[in-house]
């Protein structure tokens, strides 16, 4: 918004007579009506004898800001030979203010009747009409001389009465003026006025405005009317561009009453009314607008009073936008009327002023003369504030000045909190002075204090040192009051509990006296000194805004006081501390209850107390800390789905139900989980062993907690880092992948990935449990005894709760706090020598000792983490000066380093970023922030197709550039580590790590930062960012320093000795000491897309390689057309029929002489005929016409006269004249033909040929023919370069086109269907680019190829990050610094700046993807399975007991029956372990002879023998031979015996042989798996006489089916899910289960139907 320029007026009137009148300015409306009629009697008094044949000269000069008086004649002689140069005028804005008008018309004047112009508008003038007009007109020369020469008013009138033609002079010179500026283009047009009939005026609040205010609003103009001619019909032009929008619907025959009634106004609604201004925002108040469509809009400020406008409808004509209101977009316009002597020119000038009064002191020694005196008073602006009903009170105050004092409340909502936070402070301000906590100065200090928080609830402060974004933000307006407010209570209730707790000493803990009344006194005088440093506080930007500061409260007290995880967001924060809260109430009972008992750490309410604790941590470990997700599974069960329409198959994301399907699947697992944990924990301890074997037990927990500790989370990483311990120049544990250059497989699992896993297990799962189980044992009598029964409980309840769930979240620190508390308060301070001790060991237990060693521990760890910060930032070996400030500031913070020491301790207490200033040596504590840092949840909008208007997509090409389209690969590396991040994290892949932590992938082209935000059990949520694929210089330089090795380096000081065999030097191992960094893993493989662009101009520069492409376009185009299952409906269409071109390509003399076909590009252009024509098209096209039809549709005719040959030759000739229409006809440029390619590529098809609309008749024909076909034609043009002559051949070219069809996607960038498929993992997309690069356009031809990508793995300092990230957002936001080369992101190697300033949020940094908050679980990893197992959920242990019960009733069946055969029911029972066989599932295909019963006779009548003759096959793992010579003696008995035990056998699931023979490490039978690789399938192995002959097939019916030959019209695609009914093994001792290769081979059913041989490598295992 910008402040309405009050308009000035001068009017200089020129006459016949005495004098010229000058206007004054008026003050009211009288004195306006005083002045026209001042102006009309001038123009009636005597004149001399030429009066009746006088000119009347009129000007009338309006200026901002400025009112000039000027003399007739000189401004006469001005206008008359104004030049033509352009002079800046001092009093507007240079090339940005309004313009002025100059409008010229020519009048012919009478004396005696002069009647008014009725003009109400500003900007127009009274003219007056002359009935005598017959004097002489001289030449052009002689009137400007005269004028020149004369000196008085008479001579001009005189002038002007003999010879008026200087006007067109003047005219012809204002033209070319015009034409000069419009030569400029300048695009400055004068602000839009606003007009309105003072009668429409009404509303809440009153404008006082002068007389010349009334119509001096508007452009600066100036008016010329002269008199002349015979008979001449005066006119009075306006230019429309100075009238409002309003004022031209008004014009248009649309009245002000209308408009108030189309807005809702009427009698019952007085106060809506036209906007007589722009500053007009009173309530009711309408505004018209036109948008950038040229449609008039219309808005209005509602009543309720808060400021937010409300839109309208306007219902008017269909041509009024372009006929009314059009010339409101001319900048400049002049018309001049040849019929009469009236003349009108608009002219554009911003320098009017200037150059007349240049001009008149160069040629007249004359000026025009400002007088400050007549300058008109600003509009005062009087807001009705309604206080009363029946009163209000004026305040003046124009709007912007308004908003400048106050903030505008969008709702009614923050007026009631700001007026009630406002008297809450008041209130507690008044109370604290009650209590006379402040005295003499003091006093005036806090009353200040008061009134800034309560003036801060009006009028917010921008910027804000602790605002994390730009502009207003309606929370840090509270955040002072309610920070005051927060702080005044604490110190009320400090005093009230001092005042009741005099002597009361407190708690003892170490010796010191803790919670005692003078520790509550020391709290409360400093917190009442903190409130009168509230001014400096937030000056500073000390304390974050309010949600920030919850936030960060509730994650801190739940990490360190629950043992919990970190937060993402203020209601993921609210939710972990309410469970965390809700856990301690439920387990306060048991604990209150042992409390009471003789023993409490004997009693089995104890056992119950410590089983519910493991239960309750495990659980709440494994737990995700949204309840977005949890929410989402409730709902989901409940049935509470989501009615709206689902997207379409091909455009909708997986995600979101795999995702829930892997929570629902997790939570179930878990609840059972925490069940049996319980169970089993609650026996343990119930055996009393934790109370009588202590304290050796004690002492052997602690042991080997320590020892796997250090084995599992120091050694194992080191050896396995790229440089381990700074000193080895390789990692001594390699991964397969190590040495290979590039990687085609998935990273093998290494031996030491199980050991690093099965360790990580055991401690989490078994050692730390029986630590903590039984530190709790030792020490809660003690607690019991020392606290009382209730604080006894609570303090067990709260330190268990903590200890059990840091073993399950945080196992990587467990060793090193489980050390440190035993060494620390066991045997560093074991004598009573000390003072502050009071035991025989300075210990409060085991439970209080690790709550505050942890807490110690996470504190000191992140001092040491900001120390190396620091120390690495500000070495002088390597100083990151960007700017002459950082060399200014290097020495200037030696002296301050105390004050740097102090800081970095305050920082790490709070756990707040300490932040370089402006990127120097200068560091300073920012506010503290969460560990997730980010206030706002800024996520990464790709620009597609699917959120951009057609129009937009088709002119101007929206999300063009290449961060937009190179952010999909950032999103398909999110979904790939969303898969496998946390099974990886288990395996060590990623090193050691814990919650916080920053990692950087750097590759080729793709380099993101990765931000771990939550760790839980077997979960991680994280944030990916990923940076410029070609970034700046810096970035790259960082990048360099990464991927460069160090073991070349051979330096010793000064000298070059060399280094041993496998390590580094001195000077090597000295340097990577010194970074903020460290390389945690050299080859990190995670699946993704290899990116190949060619430049597409280079591939199509030449005619030939041009011609190459519409060839394959053409037979591309033939392809679809013929493979379509609609040929048959396109060859009988009427419509085609009925049209005028297609009848007349049947005639074999056709021919077609568009201009679009080139000999140079088209094949089949026939140069005797100018143009292509049918009998060459046949000639060229024709075989592979045949062959196409041969293979697809034998019975369609396919002669040369057929209609099919008719119809390839129409859609060809209608393709390549598509794009010739896109090429705008000029094919034969290079550019041109690029633009026209992409334009088809992206789908922009634009028939404008007669000849070519029959084909709307179907728009499949565009959609799935030609579109097709141009997009398959990129493709084999990208083949020919690797095999020229290899598509002569009809058949290759035929597979290939089919091969393609089915395995890549071919499609522009921006089609929803490119990010589908990347997504999906499609194994090869290929588009065409067009990028503007500097504003030059390139096109390229992108593929992308799915295979396994190699990522260096960097763990940054997370200090360092937030750090950098913290100083960022101050630099930017507070201090406003928008220098895009300001020194805080030049590279700095040693802490990698650059890259990680760039990975801030917009508009802080610039990534081209952030994306949302991801968690990974470890059930998703294909890997980690083979290690840990299948999850058991309650659907699992349900079959598993429903089929155990079978097996048991069907041996003590086969016992009653045979009472020989006593040993099959232990060993039936013996061997169905849970997990040992290869269970049902629901929902499955009960006819797979695995898993159900068998419908095959001859399967049936096989069972018995089969059985006996394989006697060492076993039910489950290790089943018994004498089970199966009792089943198989009892199948080959009689025949009602051997039909019982047929029906036996298939309730048991047909052959129980396959449960056991059939389970592996990978794919089970059962499992649910997605087809990820069609080339793995095997499509003949049902054929006899085929490849798969020995393959022996369950049942003929899914042999059948089972190969190409039995699916019809079904054919599998990537992606596909099935079920594994059957698989084959190799070297199977059962023939049936027996694989011909050398691999398993996996028979998957699809659908229901059909059934898919396909290698195991060919699918993935769905959760």
């Amino acid at each position: 918004e910008q402040e309405q320029v009050s308009e000035l007026e001068t009017s200089f009137i020129v006459a016949t007579g005495e004098s010229a009148h000058s206007t004054d300015n008026l003050e009211s409306e009288q004195r306006k009506t005083q002045r026209k009629d001042d102006v009309l009697e001038s123009f009636g008094k005597e004149t001399p004898s030429d009066s009746s044949h006088s000119d009347e000269v009129f000007v009338s000069v309006r200026q901002r800001r400025q009112s000039d008086h000027i003399e007739g004649e000189e401004l006469a002689a001005a206008l008359a030979s104004l030049p033509r140069k352009q002079i800046s005028d001092p009093c507007l804005p240079s090339r940005s203010g309004p313009t002025t008008e100059v409008n010229v018309t020519v009048h012919d004047v009478s004396t005696s009747a002069v009647p008014r112009q009725a003009s109400e508008g500003r900007g127009f003038v009274s003219s007056v009409q002359s009935s005598d007009t017959t004097a002489p007109m001289p030449d052009t020369e002689t009137c400007t001389q005269s004028v020149a020469e004369s000196k008085s008013a008479s001579d001009i009138t005189g002038l002007a009465a003999s010879n008026s033609s200087y006007v067109p002079t003047l005219l012809e010179k204002l033209q070319e003026q015009e034409r000069d500026v419009q030569s400029q283009g300048d695009e400055n047009l004068p602000d839009e006025t606003v007009a309105a009939d003072e009668s429409r005026h009404m509303g809440n609040h009153e404008e006082v405005k002068t007389a010349d205010d009334k119509e001096a609003v508007g452009t600066s103009s100036v008016a010329i009317q002269t008199c002349g001619g015979d008979n001449k019909t005066t006119a009075l032009h306006k230019s429309t561009r100075n009238m409002t929008v309003t004022e031209r619907l008004i014009a248009s025959g649309i009245s002000a009453d209308q408009l108030v009634e189309v807005a809702g106004g009427g009698p019952d609604r007085p106060s809506v009314h036209i906007a007589l201004s722009d500053n007009d925002t009173s309530a009711g108040s309408v505004h018209c607008y036109l948008d950038e469509f040229g449609r008039v809009q219309a808005y209005m400020f509602v009543e309720r009073g808060d400021g937010i406008p409300q839109s309208l409808e306007l219902n008017l004509p269909a041509d009024f936008g372009n006929s009314t209101l059009a010339s409101s977009n001319d900048s400049n316009r002049w018309t001049i009327d040849s019929d009469s002597t009236v003349s009108t020119l608009d002219f554009s000038e911003p320098s009017l002023h200037d150059r007349l009064n240049t001009h008149l002191q160069e040629h007249h020694s004359l000026s025009i003369h400002s007088d400050t005196s007549q300058h008109r008073d600003r509009p005062v602006v009087k807001y009705r504030f309604k206080l009363l009903p029946f009163f209000t009170l004026p305040i003046s105050f124009d709007r912007l000045a308004l908003v400048t004092f106050l903030d505008r409340d969008k709702n009614w909502l923050d007026i009631m909190v700001s007026v009630f936070m406002a008297t809450v402070v008041s209130v507690l301000g008044y109370w604290l002075l009650l209590k006379e906590f402040y005295l003499d100065f003091w006093i005036l200090w806090f009353c200040f204090v008061v009134g800034s928080c309560q003036y801060c609830l009006m009028k917010s402060v921008d910027p804000d040192s602790a605002s994390p974004a730009h502009g207003d933000n309606s929370v840090i307006r509270l955040s002072r009051a309610v920070y005051f407010c927060v702080i005044a209570v604490v110190i009320l209730v400090l005093d009230a509990v001092i005042s009741s707790l005099k002597e009361w000493e407190g708690v003892h803990l170490y010796g010191l006296s803790a919670f005692s009344s003078s520790a509550a006194e020391f709290a409360r005088d400093a917190l009442a000194v903190g409130l009168l440093f509230f001014p400096v506080v937030f000056l500073l930007g000390l304390l974050p805004q309010v949600n920030t500061f919850t936030t960060y409260m509730l994650e801190q007290l739940d990490i360190h006081m629950f043992g919990g995880i970190a937060a993402t967001s203020l209601v993921s924060a609210t939710f972990n501390f309410c469970r965390s809260l809700l856990s301690v109430g439920i387990l306060y009972g048991f604990a209150y209850a042992a409390s009471q008992s003789d023993e409490p750490g004997k009693a089995f309410i104890f056992s119950v107390f410590i089983g519910v604790l493991v239960g309750i941590s495990y659980l709440q470990s494994r737990l995700v800390g949204s309840p977005k997700l949890l929410w989402e599974v409730f709902a989901h069960a409940c049935g509470q789905r989501n009615q709206s329409a689902q997207p379409d198959s091909d455009t909708e994301d997986p995600l979101p139900l795999k995702l829930r399907s892997t929570v629902r699947q997790r939570l179930s697992a878990d609840l059972l989980a925490s069940v049996v944990v319980t169970v089993v924990f609650l026996g343990v301890h119930a055996s009393s062993a934790f109370a009588d074997l202590q304290p050796a037990l004690e002492l052997t927990l602690y042991i080997m907690a320590a020892a796997i500790g250090f084995v599992t989370h120091y050694l194992l990483p080191q050896l396995r880092k790229q440089l381990p311990w700074l000193c080895f120049a390789n990692p001594i544990l390699r991964s397969a992948e190590y040495n290979r250059f590039e990687v085609t497989v998935a990273a093998r699992l290494m031996w030491f990935e199980r050991v690093y896993s099965w360790l990580g297990f055991l401690e989490r799962n078994v050692i730390y449990p029986a630590v903590f189980m039984s530190g709790l044992t030792t020490g809660f009598p003690l607690i019991v005894e020392k606290f009382g029964s209730r604080v006894g409980a609570l303090i067990i309840t709260v330190c268990g709760l903590k200890m059990m769930r840091s073993g399950f979240v945080h196992t990587s620190w467990q060793f090193v706090v489980v050390s440190l508390t035993v060494l620390l308060f066991k045997y560093d301070f074991p004598k009573k020598d000390y003072v502050y001790c009071q035991t025989a060991f300075c210990s409060e237990t085991f439970p209080i000792d690790y709550f505050f060693a942890s807490v110690f521990l996470w504190k000191f760890r992140e001092l040491v983490q900001k120390t190396k910060f620091v120390f690495v930032y500000i070495v002088p070996w390597q100083i990151p000066w960007g700017s002459a400030f950082h060399a200014f500031a290097q020495p200037l913070s030696i002296p301050h380093s105390a004050m740097m020491f102090f800081q970095l301790l305050v920082s790490a207490a709070v756990s707040s970023p300490l932040s370089p200033i402006l990127g120097s040596a200068i560091f300073v504590t920012s506010y503290v922030r969460p560990i997730k840092f980010w206030e706002r949840d800024y996520n990464t909008k790709r620009v597609d197709h699917s959120n951009t208007r057609l129009a937009v997509q088709l002119d101007r090409d929206p999300g063009g550039d290449d961060n937009n389209l190179n952010s999909i690969f950032y999103e398909h590396l999110t979904r790939s580590l969303q898969q496998t991040l946390a099974g990886d994290l288990v395996l060590g892949r990623w090193g050691r790590y814990t919650t916080g932590d920053c990692f950087i992938l750097a590759s080729d082209y793709l380099n993101a930062l990765v931000h771990i935000i939550e760790i839980g059990n077997g979960l991680v949520t994280f944030q990916l960012r990923g940076l410029e694929f070609r970034g700046t210089y810096c970035q790259q330089r960082e990048v360099e320093a990464i991927t460069e090795g160090v073991d070349d380096d051979e330096g010793c000081c000064c000298c070059t000795p060399g280094h041993a065999p496998g390590m580094l030097s001195i000077n090597a191992s000295f340097t990577t000491r010194w970074l903020a960094w460290e390389v945690t893993t050299a080859k990190y493989v995670v699946e993704g897309y290899s990116i190949t662009d060619n430049n597409a101009a280079s591939m199509l520069q030449v005619f030939e390689l041009r011609k190459i492409l519409i060839t394959y376009y053409v037979q591309a185009i033939i392809y679809y057309a013929v493979t379509s299952p609609k040929l048959q409906d396109w060859l009988s269409m009427s419509a085609l029929e009925e049209s005028v071109y297609i009848p007349q390509l049947c005639d074999g003399n056709f021919k077609d002489l568009d201009p679009t076909f080139n000999s140079n590009v088209d094949d089949d252009y026939d140069h005797h005929v100018g143009g292509i024509s049918r009998t060459r098209f046949v000639a060229t096209y024709y075989t592979w016409i045949r062959y196409c039809v041969h293979r697809s549709c034998p019975d369609v005719d396919c002669s040369r006269e057929s209609s099919l040959v008719s119809l390839c030759f129409a859609l060809s000739a209608l393709g390549r004249r598509a794009l010739g229409t896109a090429s705008q006809h000029q094919s034969s440029v290079l550019e041109s033909f690029l633009y026209g390619l992409h334009a088809l590529v992206k789908g922009d098809f634009r028939i404008t040929a007669t000849k070519d609309e029959w084909v709307f008749a179907d728009m499949d024909l565009l959609h799935k023919v030609v579109s097709r076909g141009v997009r398959m034609a990129l493709q084999l043009h990208q083949d020919h370069f690797a095999s020229p002559d290899e598509y002569d051949d009809s058949q290759v070219l035929y597979d290939a086109i089919r091969h393609h069809d089915e395995t890549m996607v071919i499609c522009h960038e921006g089609d929803p269907a490119w990010r589908h498929a990347v997504l999906s993992n499609r194994p090869s997309l290929l588009s065409l680019r067009h990028v503007v690069n500097e504003g030059t356009g390139e096109y390229k031809i992108i593929m992308l190829n799915r295979r396994f990508l190699n990522f260096r793995v960097v763990k940054v300092n997370s200090d360092c990050v937030q750090g950098l990230w913290a100083g960022q957002q101050q630099e930017l936001v507070f201090f406003r610094n928008r220098n895009p080369e300001r020194g805080s992101i030049q590279n700095a190697k040693q802490v990698l700046r650059n890259m990680i300033n760039s990975s801030c949020d917009q508009p802080i940094g610039y990534p081209i993807y952030v994306s949302p908050l991801t968690t990974s679980f470890i059930t998703t990893h294909p890997q980690l399975r083979r290690v840990t197992g299948r999850p058991v959920t309650f659907g699992l242990a349900g079959r598993w007991f429903q089929y155990l019960y079978t097996r048991l009733r069907t041996c003590l069946r086969e016992r009653q029956q045979n009472p020989s055969s006593s040993a099959a029911i232990p060993t039936l029972v013996a061997t169905g372990g849970l997990g040992s066989a290869t269970l049902p599932r629901r929902g499955m295909n009960q006819s797979t002879p695995s898993m159900g019963r068998t419908p095959n006779s001859l399967h049936r009548h096989n069972i018995g023998s089969r059985l006996a003759s394989n006697s060492s096959l076993e039910f489950g793992i290790a089943g018994s031979s004498s089970t199966v010579q009792t089943i198989s003696s009892k199948a080959s008995g009689a025949s009602g015996s051997n039909l019982e035990v047929l029906s036996t056998v298939e309730e048991l699931g047909s052959d129980c042989r396959p449960r056991t023979s059939s389970q592996v490490a990978g794919v089970d039978i059962g499992d649910i798996v997605q087809i990820t690789d069609i080339s793995q399938m095997y499509l003949r192995f049902n054929i006899d006489h085929g490849v798969g002959s020995g393959l022996r097939w369950p049942n003929e019916e899914w042999r059948s089916r089972g190969g190409a030959s039995g699916w019809d019209n079904f054919r599998p695609r990537e992606g596909a899910c099935g079920t594994v009914v059957h698989r084959w093994k190799p070297f199977h001792r059962d023939p049936v289960y027996r694989s011909i290769l050398d691999k398993p081979i996996l028979l998957v059913e699809v659908e229901g139907t059909w059934y898919v041989p396909i290698s195991e490598a060919g699918v993935a295992v769905q959760v």
